[in-house]
């Protein structure tokens, strides 16, 4: 555990923001709320978690649920929101190029990881894994 690590509570309240948002997204057909996932998620990153609207509002669920000692590594965070990130700029472009489903796919793909996360199984992990564990293999 370092200074910089993230309690689990609340990349969990971000992870359940992220997928109620982009459901009713794709459920209302409102790809501005979209927009505002990409939003939020870029506001965490520029200016920490405490600028994230997802976690004041969903840490009143999730801190219960998961206590407030354990942890997630900042490193793997930051990896996750890389992808998040690069994916909801996919689906606004395809928003803008008029390719409506095309954006819903990417924003639906991003959806159903950040649910997948909530129920403790992160894709972006084992990403994240299998690419640290190719670079030192390529380093020997």
């Amino acid at each position: 555990m370092t200074e910089k690590d993230i309690p689990l509570y609340k990349v969990r309240a971000n992870q359940l923001g992220i997928f109620i948002a982009i459901a009713l997204a794709i459920i209302l057909q409102y790809p501005w709320l979209v927009a505002i996932v990409w939003l939020v998620q870029i506001l965490n990153r520029l200016l920490g978690p405490g600028a994230n609207a997802f976690i004041i509002v969903f840490e009143l669920i999730t801190k219960p649920i998961y206590g407030t000692k354990k942890m997630e590594a900042e490193e793997l965070i930051r990896f996750n929101h890389l992808i998040i990130v690069i994916l909801l700029i996919i689906s606004l472009v395809c928003f803008g190029l008029s390719w409506t489903l095309a954006g819903y796919i990417i924003a639906g793909i991003v959806g159903f990881c950040a649910l997948l996360a909530v129920f403790g199984f992160c894709i972006g992990c084992t990403v994240y894994f299998q690419f640290k564990k190719f670079k030192a293999l390529r380093q020997k």
